[in-house]
């Protein structure tokens, strides 16, 4: 039998289509999120510390100072270890810690990077060791950047800046 909808022929039967069509539409979305992206496997991303003082002596006041410093603030002669703030980039979050002795940077750590996918894994495995040497034979966060890691770069020199700061190293 055939009925009419809008001038058009109808055949029974269409009902149980569209009730099909609907539900393979249903089943082929609920597929679609479910399914797990390749960074879904990924393990989780360090988290970022809080910024400031971890570690270390505490600093010598200038009315008291310490044997072996020269009583100004400025890391002279004190032992520390100091988290920069997160530097967010537009590939991820940034952050360094700073160890600093006798007035001197002594290491750098990369505590969180934009490690998202495996293009990010082989850009930092390269530039986070040359940033790493760049700031301890600077003394500084004045180091140049990378080439090809320009955005990670900025966000180490801003972490960087953030930890001597906190740290009231003038360098």
């Amino acid at each position: 039998m055939v009925s009419r909808y809008a001038g058009r022929p109808v055949r029974q039967g269409s009902t149980g289509r569209i009730v099909m069509w609907l539900a393979a539409t249903a089943v082929v979305l609920a597929l679609l999120f479910a399914y797990k992206t390749s960074t879904g496997g990924a393990p989780a991303a360090p988290q970022a510390q809080p910024p400031g003082v971890v570690g270390g002596e505490p600093e010598a006041t200038p009315t008291t100072p310490q044997p072996g410093t020269s009583g100004q603030s400025g890391g002279g002669g004190r032992n520390v270890i100091v988290n920069g703030s997160v530097a967010q980039t537009r590939w991820g979050p940034v952050q360094v810690q700073v160890s600093i002795a006798a007035g001197r940077i002594t290491d750098v750590k990369t505590l969180i990077y934009p490690s998202g996918n495996g293009h990010d894994a082989a850009i930092n495995a390269y530039a986070l060791p040359q940033l790493r040497q760049e700031a301890l034979d600077a003394q500084s966060a004045q180091i140049d950047a990378v080439s090809g890691a320009t955005v990670t770069s900025d966000g180490y020199r801003e972490s960087l800046q953030a930890a001597l700061d906190a740290a009231h190293f003038n360098g």
